[in-house]
C-alpha cells in the first residue's frame, strides 16, 4: 500500500501585509486547504517590512483573515518591542515608569497600549505619578481623535512617544519614551 506524502498535497500561499503597510509581501506559508490558513499569525520586524534596519527592535504581529487565490491577506493584531532593546534602555539610578492603558479609537477598535518612560535620574513618587497620568491622558486623547490605522501609524513611527516625551519632560527630565506593546482587544462589529 502506497503512503501519501503530506507535503506533496500542500500549496504555497503568499502572505500579504495589511493596506496600511502597502500590501507588501510578508512571506509564504504552505497549506493543503485555504481554510487552514485563517487564524495563523506571522511575526516580522518593522525593519524587514520597511527595509529600515534601525527599526529591528519593533516586531509586528499579523493574523491571516482572508485567502484570495494564492494570496493570504492579513490584519494587524499587535506589535511589541524586543526584550533586549528594552533592557538596553534601563540604566542605574534612573526610573522606569510603566503604564498600561486601554483605549478605543474613533472607528471602534479597542486596544491595550503598554508604554514606558525612562528618566535621566531617579524620580520621586510624585513625579512618577504625574508622568504616568500625563502618559495615560495623551494616549487616551489621541485614540479618541484618530482611526485605528492612523493610531497604529503614530505608535509605530514614534509620533505618540515623542508627544508624550514633549509633555512629560516638563514634569521631570526624561531620557526616552517607548511604546512597548499594543494588542487589538476588540474590533468593530
Amino acid at each position: 500500500m502506497a503512503r501519501k506524502d503530506g507535503w506533496s498535497a500542500k500549496k504555497w500561499y503568499t502572505v500579504v501585509a495589511p493596506e496600511m503597510f502597502g500590501n507588501s509581501v510578508v512571506g509564504e506559508t504552505p497549506a493543503d486547504h485555504p481554510k487552514k490558513l485563517i487564524g495563523r499569525t506571522i511575526e516580522m520586524t518593522l525593519g524587514e517590512l520597511t527595509n529600515d534596519y534601525s527599526k529591528q527592535h519593533a516586531k509586528l504581529i499579523f493574523k491571516i483573515n482572508d485567502v484570495d487565490g494564492n494570496t493570504a491577506r492579513t490584519k494587524l493584531v499587535g506589535h511589541r518591542v524586543t526584550r533586549d532593546y528594552l533592557r538596553s534602555l534601563v540604566k542605574r539610578r534612573t526610573s522606569k515608569i510603566d503604564a498600561v492603558v486601554d483605549v478605543e479609537t474613533n472607528d471602534g477598535y479597542g486596544l491595550r497600549v503598554k508604554l514606558s518612560c525612562f528618566t535621566v535620574k531617579r524620580a520621586k513618587k510624585s513625579h512618577i505619578r504625574d508622568i504616568r497620568a500625563t502618559m495615560e491622558k495623551i494616549v487616551k486623547n489621541r485614540a479618541k481623535e484618530l482611526s485605528f490605522n492612523q493610531y497604529i501609524q503614530e505608535i509605530i513611527l514614534g509620533k505618540l512617544a515623542s508627544d508624550i516625551y514633549r509633555h512629560a519632560k516638563t514634569i521631570y527630565p526624561l531620557r526616552r519614551v517607548e511604546v512597548n506593546k499594543t494588542e487589538v482587544r476588540k474590533e468593530p462589529a
